[in-house]
C-alpha cells in the first residue's frame, strides 16, 4: 500500500488564489506514488482534483491554528505518513516544536516556504527552531530564501522554484491576436491595484480603445482591505466602456481563459515581491500572455531571459499604457517569447519532493 501524504492548506477554500493550482499540482504529481489526503478550508469540500485524493474540509479560519496543533500531533504519530504543509510561515515551525515531544524523523515533514523575509529577530527564531528540529525538509522558492534556512542550521533544505501549476490549454495553438489587458488575481495593493485603476482611468481621459479585464476577487474568505475598497470604489466610478470588471472567483477553466490573448499587469510591489513567486506570472506564460511588471522583482527576472514582456522602473500609469502599446503592436512576437519563457518554467517539477517522501 503507498505510504500516506497529508497535504495541508488551511487557506484552501475555493479556486482564487494560488492555492488551488499549487495543491492540484502536487497531488497530479504524487498520483500513483503516494495516497493522498488533502487538508483544506472549511468551504473546500466543492472543490474538484483531477488526481484521486481524499478531501478533508477541515479549517475554520478562527480556529485554524489551534486545529493545526491538533492534526499535527495526530498525524506525527503515524509512522508512515508524510506531511507537506505547502504555505508555509513561521507559525507552522512553531507549531510542529510543539507538538513534537522528539526530534521529527527525516522526511516527515516538508514546509514549502514561498518567501521569507530575513531580519536579525527573525533569522535568530530559525536557528532556534533547526536546533529543536534540524530534520524537518524546508522547501524553498528562491534560492535566498533557501540559503537563509540553511545558515540557520536546517540539514534538509531544497532549493524549489514555484512547479508550474498550469497546463497549456487547446488554444495555445490558434495563435490569438491581441485582445485585452489583463489584471488577474486577488486585487491587492501590494500588488499595485490602485496602478491599475489609475490606468483605466487615464484610458478613459484619453478616450482610448484599449480592453482591459480587471479581476477584482478577494484572496481569501472574500475580504478587502480598506485601501482595496476604497480603490475599487473609484475604479466603478470611472465609467470605462470598454472596462470588463471580474468580481467572483473563477473555475480554472475560466481563470485560465482570461488570459487568451491577453498582456498581463502585474505592477506588484518592487519591495514586497523582490523575492517571493507569482503563480499569475506562471499562468500567464504557460498560456502565451506577455508580462508587463515592475523591475527588480521575481517576476521581472522570469521574462527576462526570452524578453517575455517589459519591466517598469515606475509602474504608474503612463509607463503601463507605453508599455502596453509597445506590446500591442508586436504581440505576435511577445506571445512566442512569452511560450518560450513558459515552457522553461514547465520542465520545474515536484520531483526533488517526492523524492524525499518516498
Amino acid at each position: 500500500m503507498p505510504r500516506p501524504l497529508h497535504i495541508i492548506e488551511p487557506t484552501l477554500e475555493n479556486y482564487a488564489g494560488h492555492c488551488y493550482g499549487l495543491v492540484s499540482s502536487l497531488c497530479d504529481a504524487a498520483r500513483g506514488q503516494l495516497s493522498i489526503y488533502v487538508w483544506a478550508g472549511a468551504g473546500a469540500k466543492n472543490l474538484r482534483f483531477a488526481a484521486e485524493c481524499e478531501m478533508h474540509p477541515y479549517f475554520k479560519r478562527r480556529l485554524r491554528v489551534a486545529q493545526e496543533f491538533l492534526l499535527l500531533r495526530r498525524l506525527f504519530r503515524d509512522v508512515d505518513a508524510r506531511i507537506v504543509v505547502t504555505t508555509a510561515k513561521r507559525a507552522d515551525l512553531v507549531l510542529a516544536r510543539l507538538v513534537a515531544s522528539s526530534t521529527l524523523p527525516a522526511g516527515k515533514l516538508s514546509l514549502y516556504f514561498h518567501w521569507f523575509r530575513a531580519t536579525p529577530a527573525r533569522n535568530a527564531f530559525l536557528r532556534k527552531a533547526a536546533t529543536a528540529q534540524p530534520d524537518i525538509t524546508i522547501l524553498a522558492t528562491t534560492e535566498s530564501v533557501a540559503e537563509t534556512f540553511k545558515s540557520a542550521g536546517f540539514k534538509r533544505v531544497v532549493y524549489l522554484p514555484y512547479p508550474l501549476t498550469a497546463t497549456p490549454p487547446s488554444y495555445v495553438a490558434e495563435e490569438p491576436g491581441f485582445r485585452h489587458l489583463l489584471y488577474a488575481g486577488a486585487a491587492r495593493q501590494d500588488k499595485g491595484f490602485k496602478h491599475i485603476v489609475d490606468l483605466v482611468e487615464l484610458l478613459n481621459e484619453r478616450g482610448m480603445n484599449f480592453p482591459v479585464t480587471v479581476q477584482v476577487s478577494a484572496e481569501h474568505y472574500g475580504k478587502y482591505d480598506r485601501a482595496t475598497k476604497e480603490q475599487l470604489r473609484r475604479l466603478e466610478r470611472i465609467g470605462y466602456p470598454l472596462l470588463h470588471l471580474v468580481r467572483e472567483t473563477l473555475a480554472p477553466d475560466e481563470y485560465g481563459n482570461l488570459f487568451r490573448g491577453a498582456i498581463c499587469l502585474q505592477p506588484y510591489d518592487r519591495e514586497e515581491f523582490n523575492d517571493r513567486a507569482s503563480g499569475v506570472t506562471m499562468d500567464a506564460l504557460i498560456r502565451g500572455a506577455p508580462i508587463i511588471t515592475t523591475s527588480q522583482s521575481w517576476m521581472a527576472r522570469q521574462i527576462s531571459a526570452d524578453n517575455a514582456g517589459v519591466t517598469l522602473d515606475n509602474p504608474e500609469a503612463k509607463s503601463l499604457l507605453g508599455a502596453a502599446e509597445s506590446i500591442s503592436r508586436a504581440y505576435g512576437i511577445y506571445r512566442a517569447r512569452a511560450l518560450t519563457a513558459g515552457e522553461s518554467l514547465r520542465r520545474r517539477s515536484w520531483a526533488p519532493l517526492l523524492s524525499l517522501l518516498q
